[in-house]
Formats: structure tokens, C-alpha cells, sequence
């Protein structure tokens, strides 16, 4: 066999360990676990409250709105981090694709603010 699919054979061997190891301890916390289910561990539990009512309700757009929102400005973050440290090397080409990269998430937030999705009631 060549040493390239020695490589291989390494890397199935400890995706395979691993494999085992993670059911082998999945199946010993099954058995060795204590089974009393009673009422009251069968319930929602939110902060200390009995739940009143059905388990469904109705949650606000809005609140998933916010956090896509917050996820485009974090991952924005994400990428002016690394141009920042190299924004010396990559010369007038690296701040024209910036600014283009930042006018474009600034005309996500002009529209987002027209459409009224931030103003919370």
C-alpha cells in the first residue's frame, strides 16, 4: 500500500475511534441513568414560572429580523478585522473594495430603516 493511503487509513482509524468511543459513552449514560419521570420533570420549565396555557405561541418577525440583522453587522466585523491588519499592503485596490464592501452594507441598513423594521413599538 502507498504511504499516501497510509494518510488515510491513520485518519479513518481515529474517525472510527472516536466513532466507538462517543457511542460507547452515550450507551453507558443510557443504562446507568436514573429513570423517574414524574409530572413535574415533564413540564416546560421557563424561569421558574408554571407554564400556563398551550406549549404554542406566536413570537414577532421582528425578533428574527434583529437577529439576521445582528448577524450580517457581526459578520461584517468578521471581515474588517482581517482587512484592517493588511489594509497597508493592499494598497488604493484594497480601499476602493472596502468602501464598496461597506456601501453596500450601509444600503442594507438605509433599506432595513425605510422598510421600518428597526423602529420597535
Amino acid at each position: 500500500m502507498s504511504p499516501y493511503f497510509e494518510d488515510y487509513i491513520t485518519v479513518a482509524g481515529f474517525g472510527l475511534f472516536g466513532l466507538v468511543l462517543v457511542v460507547s459513552i452515550l450507551g453507558m449514560t443510557y443504562m446507568l441513568r436514573p429513570s423517574n419521570p414524574t409530572y413535574e420533570k415533564l413540564l416546560t420549565y421557563e424561569c421558574g414560572v408554571d407554564p400556563v396555557g398551550g406549549g404554542w405561541s406566536q413570537t414577532f418577525v421582528r425578533y428574527y429580523v434583529f437577529g439576521l440583522l445582528f448577524v450580517l453587522f457581526d459578520i461584517e466585523a468578521v471581515f474588517l478585522f482581517p482587512w484592517a491588519i493588511i489594509s497597508e499592503d493592499l494598497g488604493v485596490p484594497g480601499l476602493v473594495a472596502i468602501v464598496i464592501f461597506i456601501l453596500t452594507l450601509l444600503e442594507g441598513l438605509l433599506y432595513a430603516i425605510r422598510k421600518g423594521v428597526l423602529a420597535w413599538e
